[in-house]
């Protein structure tokens, strides 16, 4: 088997790209949470109650779960810096953020517009993400398929919950055991 190294930019590159991607999730998921409820209520009244309750993001938590997101990106990149690229961790993780892009404009399809993070998914994620999968089979590694590529699409819903859910609970712990979050507890988002 072929064991030539892929380039930090390559490895590095995962951390970089996401760190682009985050920043504009960052910037408009909460407000865009709160102004696109009412519409997508009223569009899919099938979705049950608690499901819109999830949509209630503060922006506090949300920094908090893209901060605990980067952790994890950042322990695959490292993974993937010392072993030219060969670790499955980091492998699975690109394949996993490529996916995550293309996951982000099925939502802008399905929204019929805008949702967090698609600008980025297009003209970051995405291309970062095709990127490296050649770069990666250029140097002999294995496309992660199979097996492994369903436990690490199974694995990233798992991620993206845990680290919402540690924000939701740190973000109610700030505000006391007895504070129901509410309107109240928002960040300041000026409107426009």
């Amino acid at each position: 088997m072929d064991q030539r190294k892929v380039s930090g930019a390559v490895t590095w590159g995962l951390f970089a790209a996401w760190a682009v991607h985050d920043l504009e999730e960052l910037a408009t998921m909460a407000r865009w949470a709160a102004d696109a409820r009412p519409r997508l209520q009223e569009r899919f009244p099938r979705v049950p109650g608690r499901v819109w309750e999830r949509l209630d993001l503060r922006q506090r938590e949300a920094a908090i779960a893209i901060g605990l997101m980067g952790g994890v990106v950042a322990a695959a990149s490292a993974a993937g810096a010392r072993s030219g690229g060969h670790s499955p961790f980091f492998g699975t993780a690109v394949a996993g953020f490529g996916l995550h892009g293309a996951v982000h404009l099925a939502q802008s399809a399905a929204c019929r517009g805008y949702t967090p993070g698609a600008v980025t998914a297009a003209l970051v994620v995405l291309p970062y993400s095709v990127r490296a999968v050649r770069r990666l089979s250029a140097a002999g590694v294995p496309p992660v398929t199979g097996r492994s590529a369903a436990v690490g699409l199974a694995l990233f819903p798992v991620a993206a919950a845990g680290v919402h859910g540690i924000a939701r609970r740190l973000n109610r712990r700030r505000h006391g055991p007895g504070v129901r979050e509410g309107a109240g507890n928002r960040a300041a988002v000026p409107r426009t």
